[in-house]
């Protein structure tokens, strides 16, 4: 159970950045101001909660299951895939918790306003959208060194 949690939340937190980073992303660039202030507003509402429920269970995890499995353990040079996947989870968590959900909440405040600034909301959407496509390329890092996990240390 615990390896299908790690595994079933991981690759939905790698599936929606890959699908919002690299294709939503170009999609809401090319939408009338109107139509993406709907749009945006709705994935914002929804990807504040799902979001840091992925980045949190997925390494916890995570860490169990390595933990169990005896990988905590491994003598180095074996153990520097075990720093990689820790390092490369930190970051992304930094990157999830500390500029992603921020930016989805200022936009998620800011179209709930009678008069919001979509110059301002556009500019977070784009950040919000290529740093969802950084964070995606790091989890794609992740998936090799899973890889690297599963095939054997």
């Amino acid at each position: 159970l615990l390896n299908w949690v790690h595994v079933f939340f991981g690759l939905a937190w790698t599936g929606i950045d890959l699908f919002m980073g690299f294709l939503l992303g170009p999609i809401l660039r090319r939408l009338n101001p109107l139509l993406r202030r709907t749009v945006s507003q709705e994935l914002s509402a929804r990807f504040f909660f799902l979001f840091p429920m992925l980045a949190t269970v997925t390494p916890t995890a995570g860490w169990e299951l390595a933990r169990r499995l005896g990988y905590l353990g491994v003598p180095y040079p074996q153990h520097y895939w075990v720093d990689a996947a820790v390092t490369l989870v930190a970051i992304m968590a930094v990157i999830g918790l500390g500029i992603l959900s921020p930016v989805n909440l200022r936009v998620l405040w800011e179209l709930r306003k009678h008069e919001p600034d979509m110059h301002l909301v556009a500019r977070l959407m784009r950040l919000y959208l290529a740093v969802t496509a950084l964070e995606a390329v790091l989890q794609l890092a992740t998936i090799v060194v899973m890889t690297r996990f599963r095939l054997g240390l």
